[in-house]
């Protein structure tokens, strides 16, 4: 497991996180060689199906990534997730109780932020590393530099709507440390096995986010 004081550079390294919805485990073994052939290093499996907590264990032990739990709205589902191998939690938005946790057991956790009073919470916590959500809707690149300027200490990961043609937009930014994307691994793609389209896809990113 990465330490906590190193998933912030591996985030930044990658640039890129695999959001995941995943509703077959057994499909998750082709979808982590998949990913990592083609070039991503850090994915984050959301608790949104019955597959989640199996699939992350498959990632965990494939071993290649940083890898992270996302939506994660309670204690149970915390506990889940890093018995399962999480090496970072992420919830849509702040959950104190959450960052409680997360600071008794050692793990970096990226709460949803989108307001002042919001970003003001995660602060007041120790917490400093963002997950901007949802990020097109609420204003994106022009949202994030308004907020970056009364809290120029506190880095984002802006997901919701980052896709290849709009990802070096956000990464440009100083306070963006790396993007998270549902695109590279749609739902329906995975639910139709179609990992030639997810790989395609994941090779334009990486190279998108290299020139």
């Amino acid at each position: 497991m990465v330490k906590k004081n190193n998933i912030e550079q591996a985030l930044s390294k990658s640039k890129v996180i695999a959001v995941i919805v995943i509703d077959d485990s057994k499909k998750a073994l082709l979808l982590a060689e998949t990913l990592f052939n083609s070039g991503i290093t850090c994915a984050e499996i959301t608790f949104r199906t019955d597959a989640a907590i199996k699939s992350l264990e498959i990632f965990s032990k494939f071993n290649r990534f940083t890898l992270g739990a996302g939506t994660i709205t309670n204690i149970k589902q915390f506990h889940s997730a890093i018995n399962a191998g999480a090496e970072f939690i992420v919830s849509p938005g702040f959950d104190e109780e959450i960052a409680i946790e997360s600071s008794k057991n050692n793990i970096k956790y990226i709460p949803g932020c989108c307001t002042p009073s919001d970003i003001q919470n995660a602060i007041n916590n120790s917490i400093k590393l963002l997950k901007f959500f949802p990020s097109e809707a609420f204003g994106g690149v022009k949202t994030l530099k308004a907020l970056s300027g009364p809290y120029s200490n506190v880095s984002f990961i802006p997901t919701g709507g980052i896709k290849t043609n709009n990802i070096r937009k956000y990464l440009y930014l100083d306070c963006v440390i790396a993007c998270g994307m549902t695109e590279i691994v749609d739902r329906k793609l995975i639910v139709n096995s179609d990992f030639d389209t997810i790989s395609k896809l994941s090779k334009e990113v990486i190279y998108e986010v290299s020139i």
